[in-house]
């Protein structure tokens, strides 16, 4: 009997901090107290297996992104810039494993010059809008390991200089874990269906690995590796070896930058980024 009581007083307080949440939805949100950690889709280019609590909104986005490639293949000399400015990804938590998101860039502008030819494009206006619906299967609340899916799709607008006009989508599918030493790490794949400008759909797939660790304080860092496969004709897999730091200005908002290195000639050779994460 008393190894029993004993067992069961050590038990409290996990018993407590494993409060049923499974009774809230948007309508009827998360108590504050009961909110887990803070946990973002970005900056890293894999996704979180964690959902926004239910009820709560969470706004992620890029104050500025910037893409550079320069294209030598085939003795050519092209070089391509891409600048985003605040897109941005707004979340609602539906029910405490289900979360729905808004993706939007507000504007993109995309030069590309042909050094050779001696010509210069530019286009710039307001990009794609995509939809998310994040399902976490396990872990959100406890555990060394969470599992989330995630369908999307890609509205299609009108089609522009900057958007192809097709519909587009997709499913990911993340895993993350906890490792010794404080470390923490997920994997992801994705599949994506991609417009073949004929009227049908190529297939993508995306895989990644992202390792991450608290450093000084507030101040966190992650590497991380991604690669990208497809079916389309020509298509060759591009590989890309990414660098960021996050810091938590408080439980609910967090600063992040740094930038993504293709390690391929097919992949854009640097991809630099500051952004912001906020939960309310």
């Amino acid at each position: 009997m008393y190894w029993l009581l004993r067992t069961a007083l050590c038990l409290l307080p996990v018993l407590a901090s494993a409060a049923d949440k499974s009774g809230y939805t948007f309508a009827r949100p998360t108590p504050v107290d009961q909110l887990r950690e803070l946990s973002t889709d970005r900056p890293d280019q894999t996704e979180s297996a964690y959902t926004v609590d239910a009820g709560h909104y969470q706004l992620e986005l890029d104050f500025v992104n910037y893409t550079y490639d320069r294209d030598k293949s085939g003795g050519g000399d092209g070089r391509t810039k891409v600048l985003g400015l605040v897109p941005f990804n707004l979340k609602l938590g539906l029910t405490n494993r289900v979360d729905l998101q808004l993706m939007i860039d507000p504007y993109v502008s995309v030069k590309v010059e042909d050094r050779m030819a001696g010509t210069t494009a530019k286009v710039s206006g307001f990009g794609d809008i995509t939809t998310r619906l994040k399902i976490n299967f396990w872990g959100n609340d406890g555990g060394q390991t969470a599992f989330a899916m995630m369908p999307f799709v890609k509205w299609p607008l009108s089609a522009s200089n900057i958007r192809n006009g097709e519909t587009e989508g997709g499913v990911i599918f993340i895993l993350g874990y906890e490792l010794p030493g404080g470390w923490a790490s997920a994997v992801m794949t994705e599949v994506d269906f991609v417009s073949d400008g004929t009227g049908g759909h190529d297939t993508e797939w995306l895989n990644s690995i992202t390792f991450s660790h608290s450093l000084i304080g507030k101040l966190g860092g992650y590497v991380e590796f991604v690669a990208v496969t497809g079916n389309a004709s020509g298509f060759k897999w591009q590989g890309q070896l990414d660098f960021g730091f996050t810091y938590a200005v408080s439980d609910n908002t967090q600063l992040d930058f740094g930038c993504n290195f293709g390690v391929t000639k097919s992949a854009p050779d640097y991809q630099p980024f500051v952004g912001l994460s906020r939960r309310f």
